[in-house]
């Protein structure tokens, strides 16, 4: 019979080896390092193999009793396989056992938004079917799905859950193994074009903030430079921000759909150094409704080329852009721990499908304001490390 030490210590080779611990009860060991118990016996003439779980999951003694009920049921003419057969092992089944222990400690809203994904795209097509038995081609049809509706990232996300509810089964011996573990995105869906905008890196972050505040023309190009960084909103969503467009009270800046990217509204959550930028902003305004009015003609938005331009004057031509802010927030925001989906909210990276996009229009507010704050917070720190240096430097 088999010990404690023999079962720990059990090493996989490079094929799958049976170690026998008596009756018919043994330890697999397979070439990847998985270690499953098994029971094989004869029921009404037809050999049959009871998975009986996974160690370390289920250490030896609780594999002998899980035997030894299966030899009583033998004894009285049921078969153990037939009565440990769940009577719904369903792919949707499965995945809520999973969801369960996955969201324990998880964000509640984004644990929610994985669900709802799950109901809405892959539920429908197969959910129904055994867990053990979808093929390969059921996920790559729901992604593709997902995929020409024009959420990309969605579907992208979609696979990973899927992924992940396979493991989950395959651990627990639901299902022999995982269809999708060898199915990476790229290798059915359709990449996507990136077009890259010049932008500075994340250590010369602090020389630019300074750049901006030593910068030596129009305040309201300096303000609108100070909010981009801040906000990392698009250029065009910026210079054509309006007064009415923001919330002092609840730290808020309500963007209409008409002036976003893809047509639905969006919520800049505000921290306190951009309500302070904003405070400068109405100082100076003489009561216009536009946030950022053009030299020329108060009456017009500020033009995409006079921050460029600005920034082209501090010499950062061909180094960073508008656009370029997104990006480096994007970077450092993913680097330091944040949640992907709310750093794609906040950037407005939406999902194009109507029904979601207008989901998404408030979700995870609570979580995106403590991120833009503590966002905020970071280039502040950054400023002043930069200006600390510029001193120790001087002297």
């Amino acid at each position: 019979m088999l010990s404690e030490a023999q079962v720990r210590n059990a090493k996989p080779s490079g094929r799958p080896v049976k170690i026998a611990d008596g009756g018919g009860l043994y330890l697999a060991v397979m070439p990847n390092g998985g270690r499953y118990w098994r029971f094989d016996y004869r029921f009404l003439g037809k050999r049959k193999t009871l998975a009986l779980g996974t160690y370390p999951d289920v250490l030896l003694a609780t594999a002998r009793a899980r035997h030894q009920d299966a030899r009583r049921e033998l004894c009285q003419g049921i078969d153990p396989a037939a009565q440990k057969q769940i009577s719904i092992t369903t792919f949707e089944t499965v995945a809520r056992e999973w969801y369960a222990r996955w969201k324990v400690g998880r964000n509640q809203q984004y644990a929610f938004y994985v669900l709802k994904r799950l109901e809405t795209d892959i539920f429908p097509a197969f959910g129904s079917q055994p867990i053990s038995e979808v093929p390969a081609s059921a996920f790559r049809q729901a992604v593709q799905k997902i995929e020409q509706r024009g959420a990309a990232e969605i579907a992208k996300r979609v696979l990973q859950n899927c992924a992940q509810i396979m493991r989950y089964a395959v651990a627990n011996d639901m299902a022999e193994r995982n269809p999708v573990a060898d199915v990476r995105p790229s290798d059915i869906l359709k990449p996507r074009k990136k077009r890259n905008h010049p932008r500075v890196s994340a250590k010369e972050l602090p020389g630019l903030l300074q750049a901006i505040d030593r910068y030596v023309g129009n305040e309201h190009t300096v303000l609108a430079l100070q909010l981009m960084a801040l906000t990392f909103v698009r250029t065009s969503e910026l210079i054509g921000a309006r007064w009415p467009e923001f919330d002092f009270r609840n730290a808020r800046w309500e963007i209409p759909k008409e002036r976003m990217k893809m047509k639905t509204p969006h919520i800049v959550a505000l921290s306190t150094q951009a309500i302070a930028v904003l405070e400068k902003l109405k100082a100076i305004s003489f009561s216009r409704d536009l946030v950022f009015p053009g030299d020329i003609d108060p009456n017009k938005s500020m033009s995409n080329n006079t921050l460029l331009f600005a920034l082209y004057r501090m010499g950062y031509r061909s180094r960073m852009t508008g656009h370029g802010f997104r990006g480096v927030a994007s970077t450092i925001l993913h680097e330091q721990g944040w949640l992907h989906e709310h750093i794609e909210l906040q950037l407005a990276h939406e999902d194009r499908d109507e029904t979601s996009a207008a989901y998404n229009y408030a979700l995870y507010l609570k979580p995106r304001a403590e991120m833009m704050q503590a966002w905020a917070d970071h280039l502040d720190k950054l400023r002043h490390h930069q200006s600390d240096a510029h001193r120790e430097d001087e002297s």
